[in-house]
């Protein structure tokens, strides 16, 4: 194998790494912009833990983040508006990125 073979698969790894670590970091940040997102709606214990999912299966429907950003907006209206709740995404996902940076 030569050495351009070699970089070449070392930069597909990294790439399918770094893909890797970026999903986990969205899918983390919305589970905790759901737990913040239950808690605004009174919602404790196993029933938030399940509205946090059901918003980190809201990522699904597209690309990005604006079809979390509606689901969250739908259900809190009044409590929250859209700038509040883009701004505890953006906090959600740095302090996901720092949890998978440091193992947890």
């Amino acid at each position: 194998m030569s050495t351009f073979d070699d970089r070449e698969n070392a930069f597909e790894t990294k790439f399918a790494h770094d893909a890797d670590l970026r999903f986990k970091a969205e899918a983390r940040a919305n589970k905790l912009l759901g737990l913040w997102a239950a808690g605004l709606l009174g919602k404790s214990g196993p029933e938030a833990d399940d509205y946090a999912m059901g918003v980190v299966r809201a990522d699904f429907a597209e690309a990005g983040d604006e079809d979390v950003i509606r689901h969250v907006a739908a259900d809190l209206a009044g409590k929250a508006d859209v700038a509040a709740i883009r701004a505890k995404r953006a906090e959600c996902l740095a302090t996901a990125k720092h949890q998978l940076a440091s193992g947890g």
